[in-house]
């Protein structure tokens, strides 16, 4: 299924390498017209003509707004003019290139190449790039500055307990973050470019000796099946990699959190890391780890395991309460306690609408509600979504176009979906529940018992990266339960999940 999608998707070839191969002069003067027409077109480039040791000439390029100008003129520019040793001649370039590099630039981060298009492409990425009259060697300096948003705290997963640090926009920058909790040599970040045009860096991370080699291969080869001309958000990358394009289910995990990250790769996952986004992508991914959060590790074992077990109930909630109210009202009123049944239809009178409507009416409301306050600005948005809420319920009671009882269903389904820890599941509740309660209203509880069966096998049938979405139930694996439901003991959570697989199963031993 999926090689097949990515050959549809990918049906026009790659660009050769050898067309962007342009024939490359010592002569200054022709490299410098060659580079003009290439990017000096953009007034943000900044051209600096100097003579190095006031003979040799020499061109700088760099991208206004991307370069440290003060640390470039300090660590180049001048100590290039005031070369003070004798120039090599022109012949001995290997000889000049190293002295240049060597004694004169003060930059740790200085690489060379005879290639136009490499050259082209680090400076786009903002790499100063210089060029030397007699010499057919390009140099990038690495002399970039970023504007870069502070170190918040994730608002798409807030804790109680935990850290309170979160990605940012900058690649480097995140890869710090996990690279400062993981100080084992075996920790690998592997640099890449993904987009046509964008060229964007992404950084594939694992750790060796505990991450499965086939895993990283796999995401290796989805990666570079990935041919577009720009990858805005990592969810772009996130949908190309997926194994099935049609499930509602996340196959990808993506997270703020660090600590998060750090999790996942110590399971033996692998994350890859967008330039330009603070949504990490972790991989594998299963159905029990949607419902999971970082915290559930950081209270005591008898906290985490009542709150995930809410979380599934809320889960559970979410999914099925509208349909289960449709189902009863509309099919079943004799399974509800007198008591309450009359209750519901003394609430009822008066509505002109079946239940379903009734239902579909609220959750639509509601949904609008929603994406409404996460449009505004945020005092607004919270401000709209709860007195948004409360007006049209209220008087949506009132005019007797609902009935109180609804107003309280749609409200708990609400705040159930609000507490799974995964945006990307929340929507999947969300949408699965409009299906539910077109099931219901059809069917009554046998369509709710079919839908769920027809979730149930979706969902065991659906794979992360080769690994089945519904382990450690189904395939069945006894020896992770202990971390599904309930949260067992840290002195007892010794191993680390089945799935994925692992090169190193044990994550620590208290018996010595």
């Amino acid at each position: 299924m999926f090689k097949k999608l990515f050959k549809k998707l990918n049906e026009e070839p790659v660009r050769r390498r050898d067309e962007y191969d342009i024939e490359i002069s010592s002569n200054l003067d022709e490299t410098k017209r060659t580079i003009d027409q290439t990017i000096a077109e953009s007034d943000d480039v900044i051209t600096k003509e100097f003579r190095i040791a006031q003979k040799r000439r020499a061109v700088m390029y760099v991208i206004d707004g991307l370069t440290n100008m003060k640390t470039l003129e300090d660590g180049i520019l001048r100590p290039l003019l005031y070369f003070r040793e004798e120039l090599p001649r022109e012949k001995d370039e290997q000889t000049f290139i190293e002295k240049v590099l060597q004694d004169t630039i003060m930059f740790t981060e200085v690489e060379t190449t005879d290639n136009l298009d490499d050259a082209i492409l680090g400076f786009m990425a903002g790499q100063s790039l210089l060029v030397i009259d007699g010499v057919q060697t390009f140099i990038l300096i690495d002399a970039r500055e970023f504007q870069q948003r502070g170190l918040q705290e994730p608002p798409s997963e807030v804790l109680v307990r935990g850290p309170r640090e979160g990605f940012n926009e900058v690649l480097h920058t995140n890869v710090m973050l996990v690279r400062r909790r993981i100080r084992d040599p075996n920790f690998i970040v592997q640099f890449g470019q993904i987009g046509r045009r964008s060229k964007r860096d992404f950084a594939l991370m694992y750790i060796k000796g505990i991450v499965d080699p086939k895993l990283v291969d796999e995401m290796r080869y989805r990666l570079s099946c990935i041919d577009t001309d720009d990858t805005e958000e990592s969810g772009n990358i996130e949908q190309l990699i997926e194994d099935n394009v049609f499930s509602p289910f996340p196959q990808v995990l993506r997270s703020e959190r660090p600590d998060k990250t750090v999790g996942s790769l110590m399971n033996g996952g692998v994350v890859v890391s967008l330039d330009g986004t603070p949504f990490a992508l972790l991989a594998p991914v299963t159905l029990q780890f949607l419902f999971k959060s970082p915290e559930d590790n950081y209270d005591r074992w008898q906290i985490g395991t009542m709150i995930r077990f809410l979380r599934y109930v809320a889960g559970f909630i979410a999914l099925f309460l509208p349909a289960i109210y449709i189902a009863m009202v509309s099919y079943h009123p004799g399974m509800i306690p007198t008591l309450l049944a009359i209750s519901i239809a003394g609430t009822r009178e008066g509505v002109p609408f079946p239940s379903f409507i009734e239902a579909f009416m609220m959750e639509f409301t509601l949904e609008l509600l929603r994406e409404a306050g996460i449009r505004l600005p945020q005092p607004i948005g919270q401000t709209i979504g709860i007195v948004g809420g409360l007006v049209i319920g209220d008087a949506a009671v009132r005019a007797g176009i609902v009935s109180p009882i609804m107003v309280i269903i749609v409200a708990l389904t609400a705040i159930a979906s609000f507490s799974l820890p995964s945006y990307n599941v929340s929507i999947t509740v969300r949408m699965l529940r409009f299906a539910m309660m077109i099931m219901a209203a059809g069917f009554g509880l046998y369509g709710i018992v079919i839908g769920f069966i027809f979730i149930t096998i979706h969902v065991a049938s659906l794979k992360s990266f080769g690994n089945y979405y519904m382990s450690p139930l189904a395939p069945y694996r006894f020896r992770d339960w202990g971390d599904l439901l309930f949260r067992e003991p840290l002195s007892g959570h010794t191993k680390r999940p089945q799935v994925p697989n692992t090169d190193d199963d044990t994550k620590s031993n208290w018996t010595k």
